[in-house]
């Protein structure tokens, strides 16, 4: 069974298409609220609902203890998880549409290893030149975090798209790796030219981890996140027109190498902003557009990229949560938690829709 363009849907195709994406939708929503309410309730110090909700509105009849843990702890944690997780999940979708790749995404192909070059190289500057310097020019803290992350992820991506145009899709990923490997060794050679304590402090923030975003960083995350995704929606009627072919939808009027451009540097902002506060999370954008498509078997971005919002942000709280469980012995890290629920899950629905388009 092959996906037909929503252009070209049959009526009946158009209902079944809508009766599956509002069943897909309710699951997912409801999916991520109770996700994040278990973020909330469960950890070393396990925390009742009727608590939670206490803290959440400030009663002031609730134990103050359990009001800070969830307050400065564990809600700052299931919000970035939120906005990070549909963040990777929509830029893993574009790059996969734009790039016309199933295994694209920001850590496979080098843009979140671009990221971290970015900040490693403003942490650098302020080593070299003095953070007081800096901090007169405003290019220190976190907008400047932000923003060195994001400029690292512009150059990667728009080395990858000028590159996209010469070579072929699985030479592109070949590449990707080789300017993720080049920028850790960039990062590398910059470490040597700072301080043992500034070093510390990136390497601790190169251990992807969703818990270590402050409220003054989600102040700028949570809108940048949403200004990015608010971009995304503005593109879906010309991520849908590529599906028909550049020349097709250069025939229509469309302005095939400026909506490529807005979607890159869209891609770029998303993917710098998370890797600016929770450092290099691997592979969740890619797990996410699957996922997504084979949710939804559909092509259309209209419902592709909300659903790959909601399966990224469901990702991401999975794994914290499972972070983040009071075990006994071990630390797991974020990036081989992804790992282990995620691909699993991904192997899964893409069996299942191999499976289900062999029966057709």
């Amino acid at each position: 069974m092959t996906i037909a363009h929503p252009s070209v849907l049959t009526p009946l195709g158009r209902q079944n298409t809508a009766s599956r994406a509002v069943v897909c939708f309710t699951a997912l929503g409801l999916l991520v609220l109770a996700l994040f309410t278990a973020e909330l309730m469960l950890g070393a110090v396990p925390i009742p609902l009727g608590a939670v909700l206490q803290a959440l509105v400030c009663d002031p009849g609730g134990s103050q203890v359990w009001r800070d843990i969830v307050l400065a702890f564990r809600l700052p944690r299931a919000l970035n998880a939120v906005f990070s997780g549909a963040a990777l999940g929509v830029a893993g979708l574009l790059l996969q549409t734009l790039f016309r790749n199933p295994l694209a995404d920001p850590f496979v192909l080098g843009i979140v290893h671009g990221a971290r070059l970015g900040s490693a190289m403003l942490v650098t500057l302020a080593g070299v030149v003095g953070h007081a310097f800096l901090v007169r020019f405003g290019l220190v803290g976190d907008v400047g975090l932000a923003l060195a992350s994001v400029a690292g992820s512009v150059a990667v991506l728009a080395l990858l798209a000028a590159l996209s145009q010469r070579i072929g899709t699985v030479t592109l990923l070949i590449v990707g790796l080789m300017l993720g490997y080049l920028a850790v060794g960039l990062i590398s050679v910059l470490m040597h030219f700072i301080d043992e304590t500034q070093a510390r402090a990136f390497k601790a923030w190169d251990d992807a981890s969703f818990a270590g975003a402050t409220r003054q960083q989600l102040q700028i995350l949570v809108p940048g996140v949403g200004a990015g995704l608010a971009a995304c929606a503005a593109l879906v009627k010309p991520l849908n027109g590529l599906l028909l072919g550049e020349r097709y939808a250069a025939s229509m009027g469309m302005r095939v190498g400026l909506v490529k451009r807005m979607a890159l540097l869209t891609t770029a902002w998303l993917s710098g902003l998370v890797s600016a506060f929770c450092g290099p999370v691997a592979f969740l954008g890619l797990v996410a557009a699957q996922v997504a498509r084979a949710m939804m078997r559909s092509a259309d971005h209209r419902v592709l990229i909300p659903a790959a919002a909601l399966v990224g942000s469901s990702l991401g709280l999975a794994a914290d949560l499972v972070m983040h469980l009071p075990w006994s012995r071990h630390v797991f890290h974020l990036n081989a938690v992804i790992g282990l629920v995620g691909a699993p899950l991904a192997l899964w629905m893409l069996y299942r829709t191999r499976a289900m388009q062999q029966v057709d």
